[in-house]
């Protein structure tokens, strides 16, 4: 690998494990409320939240680059405050990961609480468990396999990102070049080599993290 395609690695990396954790921090309240409410609402906010799954990267990206650049609501309100418009950021990147992956952190946490139901968190406010100590102790342990799923699966979707990125990120090397635009990029270029190794570390990482995902599926079905 080059200096430029090492860098595409770091930089990928990094974001998908910044966004995950955010991911991870955002959809959990989010996936509770959606899990135990019966406010109206609910059906357009499940709406939002799924958006990803259906519209096509370039639209979200688009719609993110107007309200980061600096004519844009987000932008502005940036540079109100000291800031540079977050579009071809980093930090522009992290933000429309957090918006493509939603979906994917969020479904496997919300099924996992709806799963739980009332019940076992009834019986632990009757021994006086405190709220905080009915989730470390009643949710969590009843959840860990969705939050490794949900983690493993906003983690690979943010690797695998490309309209999204591009549209928000452009190509910055160093700075906001992933390694889906760096293999663009290689073909572009006709340096096929370069994109095989590129391709090839995308899908072996993404074949793993799959793998990873389903064996828990099997252990927890079979597991008495």
């Amino acid at each position: 690998m080059s200096e430029t395609d090492v860098a595409a690695l770091w930089v990928t990396l990094n974001l998908a494990g910044v966004s995950t954790v955010i991911l991870l921090l955002l959809g959990t309240p989010l996936a509770w409320w959606l899990a135990r409410t019966q406010n109206r609402f609910k059906a357009v906010v499940e709406t939002f939240v799924a958006l990803p799954l259906v519209l096509p990267p370039t639209v979200i990206g688009f719609y993110l680059l107007i309200a980061l650049g600096p004519k844009g609501w987000i932008g502005r309100g940036v540079e109100t405050l000291g800031g540079r418009p977050l579009a071809f950021t980093f930090t522009g990147l992290v933000i429309g990961s957090v918006c493509y992956s939603l979906p994917f952190v969020v479904g496997p946490l919300q099924n996992a609480f709806s799963t739980i139901g009332s019940q076992p968190l009834e019986i632990a406010a009757t021994l006086r468990a405190r709220p905080l100590d009915r989730w470390m102790t009643v949710v969590m342990p009843l959840t860990r396999h969705a939050y490794l799923t949900a983690a493993i699966l906003g983690f690979a979707h943010t690797v695998g990102e490309f309209g999204v990125v591009l549209m928000i990120g452009g190509n910055i090397p160093g700075e906001t070049q992933v390694l889906s635009i760096a293999i663009y990029e290689h073909v572009e270029s006709l340096a096929y080599r370069q994109a095989h190794w590129l391709s090839g570390t995308l899908l072996i990482g993404s074949f793993l993290m799959l793998f990873l995902v389903y064996a828990l599926k099997h252990r927890r079905g079979t597991t008495p």
